[in-house]
């Protein structure tokens, strides 16, 4: 924040936390917030020292480049359909695997089952990183770790598309709640990922993420994105949500009513301990989103050390690095919400002090 003038002086709750323990700013979302203040500031230097930094925009490596002792030396890309070097030392940071839907991809090797669902990753997220880093020799680690996330957006316009929008975690951190079908809840919305997913898999979709005028409000840049790409929609007052839902509004008065009581009482058959933003009175305003289980988050990837270092069969392969999702072993069988970011932060620090302490020396 001090050093890059960025926003996150708000605390949010997430699915499995005990505590608000994510920042994020008053508008935007925090990974937005992060990376467009770090990407300005590296165009910035690209643009005031640009013997010290480039940046190469629409390109794509291919392969990376070994000297005759299998130390990373650089990288062969490509660009506008011509192929060029980069040389120098290499941190991979091409996030995960959630996309790559082919025949041969990691997801139909490792989890073979999760292969059907719909991604909020966007279609670069095929494993690259991962591949042509093994092809010098890189060890993966907990491949079958692949994070199913309760909340991808269904767009009501293009309910089929394999990639979906993601409906992020504070809206429920907020206060949103989660009713199935026939407008009942079935879970603890605060849950891990892991356990909302699976009571959903469980119960009869469409399923629908409804926030009240409280939450809305907390939340409220966010509920303007998602309407204005009319991926959420709002409602004057749970009647109008019932009849679009093709149910009577007795049954959303019911369920309204039973979180209340819940709330107040801080006791809930699900196990439910936080209310942010209760009660839920059925003539409030409601901003809905329909939702669906996404493939989201690949906690499996390149095998490093403390130093993000990339390991190979003999110790760390010099020269190569890797931070964020691209790594494997930093956030176990099911990563709690938040966590992707600090990796990236923490990691990406650390992968460039490293990489930069361990720079060849010009005699080398």
């Amino acid at each position: 924040m001090n050093a890059f003038n960025l926003d996150l002086s708000l605390l949010t709750r997430m699915g499995g936390h005990s505590q608000p323990r994510t920042h994020r700013g008053k508008e935007r979302f925090p990974g937005m917030t992060i990376t467009y203040a770090l990407m300005e500031k590296y165009e910035d230097i690209c643009k005031s020292e640009p013997h010290r930094a480039r940046q190469i925009n629409k390109a794509k490596v291919t392969k990376l480049i070994q000297n005759a002792n299998g130390d990373c030396v650089g990288v062969v890309y490509e660009k506008d359909g011509k192929t060029f070097e980069e040389f120098g030392s290499v941190i991979v940071c091409s996030g995960g695997f959630g996309a790559d839907f082919s025949d041969k991809s990691y997801l139909q090797k490792h989890r073979p089952d999760l292969a059907h669902l719909p991604t909020t990753n966007g279609d670069h997220c095929d494993g690259a990183g991962i591949r042509f880093s093994e092809a010098i020799g890189a060890e993966t680690v907990d491949m079958q770790y692949v994070q199913v996330h309760p909340t991808g957006i269904v767009n009501p316009k293009d309910p089929n598309n394999k990639i979906k929008f993601l409906a992020a975690e504070a809206l429920r951190g907020s206060g949103g709640i989660i009713i199935n079908k026939d407008g009942e809840r079935f879970v603890d919305e605060l849950g891990r990922r892991d356990y909302v997913s699976g009571e959903m898999f469980k119960n009869k979709a469409p399923f629908r993420l409804v926030l009240n005028s409280k939450s809305s409000k907390e939340i409220e840049w966010h509920c303007k994105h998602y309407c204005g790409r009319g991926l959420m929609k709002n409602f004057k007052n749970g009647q109008d949500l019932a009849k679009e839902m093709n149910i009577d509004s007795k049954v959303l008065d019911k369920t309204f009513k039973e979180y209340s009581k819940y709330a107040e009482n801080k006791s809930c058959p699900s196990g439910k301990k936080f209310y942010p933003n209760a009660p839920y009175d059925v003539n409030d305003m409601f901003n809905v989103a329909i939702i669906t289980p996404v493939i989201h988050y690949t906690m499996g990837g390149l095998k490093v050390d403390e130093h993000s270092r990339v390991l190979g069969a003999k110790g760390a392969i010099k020269g190569l690095y890797a931070a964020g999702e691209v790594m494997g072993g930093v956030h176990g069988k099911n990563r709690l919400g938040g966590n992707s970011l600090l990796d990236c932060v923490v990691y990406g620090r650390v992968a460039g002090r490293t990489s930069v302490a361990e720079l060849p020396s010009a005699s080398n």
